[in-house]
């Protein structure tokens, strides 16, 4: 004999399955998306900036929820480096880590933005921390940022943030050096608008990838060659070159991490704000490890491992006079480097007032 089932419990039972099947979907369709991601520095590995891009990655993932995957890549495991701007442009790579001068050629500001000479260059008496966070106080400004992502932007680009590669130039000699007539004629590798600058003072300058200078200067190809510190920390050119040639360094010299704008664009707003402060992180832990880096150089030099050669004040003199010519010269090629110039004269003289 069959048992009946009230009417009121199978509308309920119904109504349950129906609840069931109406909210399934809808989790689903609101379970948290993943972002896989491509990151690809323009330096190989052994160079600082682009060991730390662990930093920004992890960050990344965390200030996500998880959302976030991104993966890191060194120069040229993707791409070469002379393609990794027009690949990220594309879409190939999601973003880079890189500096300015790079891409000078496309974007003029960026010869401004990495390496004017003698740009950031501070009171003795500030700390490397104290210096960094002044420099990254000016370039976020909204009218500085505002017009460094308005630049990029016209190229297809969002820039996220800056991060610091500490004293640049770098520089390294296989010979030693005082004056600036031990470095006319000298042959060295050197990057964006410092081989104007090097070249100022008598210098020939050589444009040449990293991986390749250590054999370049063990050669005789190169004389000297200019990097940040990684220079020996990471790619170990004081073995070949072990004079450390200072006078004509900016305190801090400034990267960028680039992100395609179309690829930008599709982004929600919580994984942008986590890319933000992920590249803010980044930007910290530069700061932490190319203060550890130099104190890393400076113990070599106790050691006699490396060899510190001060310019002579006539030489560091000559080095300035070409930084203004220089500074003069890149103002007339763009409206945007005039404005930025402009900014950064303005902050040098309230900071070294």
């Amino acid at each position: 004999m069959k048992k009946h089932v009230p009417f009121c419990c199978t509308r309920l039972f119904c109504l349950t399955v129906a609840i069931i099947f109406t909210i399934l979907p809808i989790h689903r369709a609101t379970a948290a998306k993943t972002y896989r991601m491509k990151i690809q520095s323009a330096y190989p590995r052994g160079d600082l900036s682009m060991e730390l891009l662990k930093v920004f990655a992890d960050s990344a993932k965390k200030n996500s929820d998880g959302q976030i995957k991104l993966r890191v890549f060194a120069e040229p495991e993707l791409v070469p480096g002379d393609q990794l701007f027009g690949a990220t442009k594309q879409g190939v790579v999601d973003m880079l880590q890189a500096m300015g001068g790079f891409w000078s050629g496309i974007i003029p500001l960026g010869n401004v933005e990495f390496n004017l000479p003698l740009a950031y260059r501070m009171k003795k008496n500030m700390t490397f921390k104290e210096k960094a966070e002044a420099v990254r106080s000016f370039i976020m400004q909204p009218e500085v940022i505002g017009l460094l992502r308005k630049e990029y932007a016209k190229h297809g680009f969002y820039y996220l943030d800056i991060h610091t590669y500490g004293p640049v130039p770098f520089v390294l000699s296989t010979k030693p050096i005082k004056d600036c007539s031990d470095l006319k004629g000298m042959k060295i590798k050197a990057d964006g608008i410092n081989r104007t600058f090097h070249s100022s003072v008598g210098m020939q300058a050589v444009d040449m990838s990293p991986t390749e200078t250590y054999m370049a200067l063990k050669l005789g190809v190169v004389d000297a060659a200019e990097w940040d510190v990684s220079a020996v920390t990471g790619l170990k050119w004081h073995e070949v070159a072990p004079y450390w040639v200072k006078g004509m360094e900016s305190d801090h010299t400034l990267g960028h991490i680039l992100v395609s704008l179309k690829k930008w664009n599709k982004l929600p707003d919580n994984i942008k704000k986590a890319l933000h402060a992920a590249a803010e992180d980044y930007w910290h832990a530069t700061v932490d490890a190319y203060q550890k880096e130099l104190e890393t150089v400076n113990q070599l030099v106790k050691e006699g491992k490396i060899t510190e050669n001060i310019l002579s004040e006539s030489c560091q003199q000559q080095y300035a006079d070409g930084a203004r010519k220089i500074w003069t010269d890149v103002a007339a090629e763009d409206p945007a480097n005039a404005e930025m110039i402009g900014y950064i004269k303005a902050w040098l003289k309230k900071m070294n007032n």
